[in-house]
């Protein structure tokens, strides 16, 4: 298995082109982990909506003591 630090001499050796293609290509993978990551969250928060553990408020203080539960 490579360690994280032969994954970087590897890509040192790689041309400016292949550097750029995986430049684009790590974007895309961060792109699509953090989709999935909000919709997992948006999921959750559609569970716990329908179990009615949902609070709201428009109220500052009431939303800095809901943050800090």
């Amino acid at each position: 298995m490579m360690t994280f630090n032969d994954v970087i001499e590897v890509i040192k050796s790689l041309s400016t082109d292949e550097k750029l293609e995986i430049q684009l290509l790590l974007k895309q993978y961060i792109r699509e982990e953090r989709r999935d990551e909000i919709d997992e969250n948006f999921k959750s928060a559609q569970v716990e909506q329908q179990k009615g553990e949902l609070k709201f408020s428009s109220n500052l203080n009431e939303l800095r003591q809901l943050i800090e539960e």
